[in-house]
């Protein structure tokens, strides 16, 4: 289906690129303290209808200093509210740090406030970042703003609605289990797990592990790409850093991606479940970027024990969590994380064993995979979104989903061999929601991912995402 007719009464400068308010910025066309009364006038419009932005800053962001000249030259921007920021309400989503107000920033918000960026608000999550749908008993749950009745994804769903809304230009997320990709899906924007270490680093308590990640998210791949390039660096800090490239990620994006082998799976070998509507979204897209420097080819590596693989990762992450979390924290918890809790404690020595070998022969089959494809393409949800009331799907198309992380198979491969991941919007339901493509690229290969995503982009001329809330 083709786009559904939206509007944007909102200031016109929200509704420009990043790209482009930097340059205003940087030639003094326009100053920070303009483009926060533009953001929190769009935030006043909107944030009734959809729970996005759930803090917000604008005296702590006036007062900052950015450097014009810099990366991000004084461009306001979200961070999950998973992310501590100097000074701000931090919640994590739940009531036992309803109130709690750090002193001190997570590295990466640090990195990006001096690389310009200046953090104007907090974007929703659910509780601890624990599922696929942005709710939580803090703040209430984030809508989706083409139809505001239905969920946004999560759990970096306030960040997502924040971008499709205009609210802001760049917005920070975070990724185990598809949380930068499923709301990206959901809302028509881009999203981007990186390679571990790529985006900063890891857990502060568990700094080496690299099943989550930080990422960018914005409404094209070029404003991705710039986001991602004011993310990347080597620190110390960082146990998992990774250098930033030679290249910046902005001007790869942008070359001529050449000749691209891109292999599509509607479902991971039958392991993951998806309906029939969207995968007929993404062979059409898929079909119209055909070109003879591009093959596309139904086919998709061995993954074996990748769900167990996959849970016995998350199982170490949440422990870790648990464990540096005192009892006023977690005596809060949902259910969902307490059922997540148990199957942790119930995990031997010997599953965690199986799980580094499951996932090295994992990261082996992909290896061999990219000596003769560019990506691996595939859903990044097997279903459009579900109304906000409902927390996952018990079935996906006729298969039956045992709990709430079953039906989130697609983002299990990148997570599991370290692999980048973006969520590109391509096409619509019949019901007007929007369906992104997942892209999943080589160790270390942002660049030419968002390269081909942005020649996809491209390909399609589908309209960047900025729209009013559509109501039920």
């Amino acid at each position: 289906m083709t786009r559904p007719d939206t509007s944007f009464s909102g200031p016109e400068i929200c509704a420009k690129p990043a790209r482009d308010v930097i340059r205003l910025l940087r030639n003094r066309e326009l100053s920070t303290a303009d483009l926060i009364e533009a953001s929190t006038a769009r935030m006043d419009q909107v944030e009734e209808q959809v729970t996005a932005v759930v803090t917000r800053c604008p005296d702590r962001a006036g007062a900052a200093q950015a450097d014009p000249d810099s990366a991000l030259a004084g461009l306001p921007i979200g961070i999950k509210d998973l992310n501590p920021v100097a000074g701000v309400r931090t919640t994590f989503g739940t009531q036992g740090m309803s109130d709690h107000v750090p002193g001190a920033s997570d590295p990466l918000v640090a990195r990006l406030e001096a690389r310009g960026g200046v953090v104007l608000g907090k974007t929703n999550t659910p509780e601890m970042g624990a599922g696929a749908n942005t709710f939580n008993t803090v703040f209430g749950a984030t809508r989706n703003p083409w139809n505001t009745a239905m969920n946004a994804g999560g759990s970096s769903g306030g960040a997502a609605v924040s971008l499709a809304t205009g609210e802001l230009w760049l917005s920070h997320g975070s990724d185990f289990g598809g949380s930068l990709r499923s709301p990206a899906n959901y809302c028509g924007i881009v999203g981007l797990r990186p390679s571990p270490g790529i985006a900063g680093g890891s857990s502060a308590n568990l700094g080496f592990t690299t099943g989550g990640v930080d990422g960018p998210m914005a409404r094209d791949v070029l404003d991705c790409a710039l986001f991602l390039d004011a993310m990347a660096g080597f620190d110390p800090v960082w146990p998992i850093s990774y250098p930033a490239p030679a290249t910046p990620y902005f001007e790869t994006a942008r070359q001529d991606a050449g000749a691209v082998r891109i292999a599509y799976t509607p479902d991971l070998n039958g392991f993951a479940a998806v309906t029939a509507e969207i995968d007929g979204v993404l062979r059409r897209a898929l079909k119209q970027v055909q070109a003879p420097a591009i093959t596309v080819e139904e086919h998709c590596p061995d993954l074996s024990r990748l769900d167990e693989t996959f849970r016995v990762l998350r199982g170490l992450s949440f422990l870790g969590s648990y464990a540096a979390t005192p009892d006023s924290v977690t005596r809060h918890y949902k259910p969902a994380i307490q059922g997540n809790l148990a199957d942790a404690q119930a995990l031997t020595f010997g599953d965690h064993v199986r799980a580094e070998r499951d996932r090295s022969a994992i990261y082996n089959t992909m290896a061999g995979f990219f000596r003769t494809h560019d990506v691996l393409a595939c859903p990044v949800n097997g279903l459009a979104p579900l109304p906000v009331e409902i927390e996952y799907p018990t079935e996906v198309a006729g298969r039956p989903m045992r709990d709430y992380i079953d039906w989130l198979h697609f983002a299990f491969l990148a997570t599991v061999a370290g692999l980048p991941a973006l969520s590109l919007p391509v096409g619509f339901t019949a019901s007007g929601m929007p369906v992104g493509l997942q892209l999943i690229g080589p160790p270390r290969g942002e660049g030419r991912l968002l390269q081909i995503a942005h020649m996809i982009e491209q390909s399609l001329a589908l309209p960047v995402t900025v729209i009013d809330p559509i109501p039920s």
